[in-house]
């Protein structure tokens, strides 16, 4: 497809947002079953459930647009996934894991939360209003959950990869 519009351009944004969130959803229950931390697993299980209505908004918006949203392939998400699935296979233990799965999953987010921005914005130019309205609440759910990571970061999962770091210290000392 040859982008020669900002409507062009807008529908592309859409195909690339509509791949990425579904290889978040396959990918989410991996990173769900390799969390230790029960409010983590949680977290991710909980993202996994607004991402499949991510993905149902997005099919939505296309169906108006009288477009598939199928048709493009997310590099960008594809390449965050394997740095999550590549540190899952480091043999980091738990509490570490964990931490670095919550790094893995705000990048996503930071990710999401541009695009979803941008597409968001073109809909307003573009005078459709209900995409505008739907891409904002999309928005908002990924800045959600970002912000749901930080505050388990820094309350809990943080906390409990630096005690892991603290006891092995201790243990080194003679």
């Amino acid at each position: 497809m040859e982008t020669e519009s900002l409507h062009d351009l807008y529908v592309s944004e859409l195909r690339d947002l509509y791949n990425a969130e579904n290889q978040l959803i396959k990918a989410l229950p991996k990173m769900a079953k390799a969390a230790s931390s029960p409010e983590l697993r949680r977290a991710f299980e909980g993202h996994l459930r607004q991402t499949k209505g991510h993905v149902h908004r997005i099919e939505q918006i296309m169906k108006k647009l009288g477009k598939s949203p199928k048709g493009k392939r997310c590099i960008g998400m594809e390449g965050l996934i394997a740095e999550g699935k590549e540190l899952m296979t480091d043999g980091a233990v738990p509490e570490i894991l964990d931490a670095g799965l919550i790094v893995a999953a705000q990048k996503v987010e930071h990710y999401e939360m541009a695009a979803y921005g941008s597409v968001r914005t073109y809909a307003g130019i573009l005078g459709d209003n209900a995409a505008h309205r739907m891409l904002q609440q999309t928005l908002n759910e990924e800045a959600e959950a970002d912000r749901k990571l930080t505050q388990l970061a820094e309350h809990l999962v943080n906390l409990e990869a630096a005690e892991v770091n603290e006891e092995e210290e201790e243990e080194a000392v003679p």
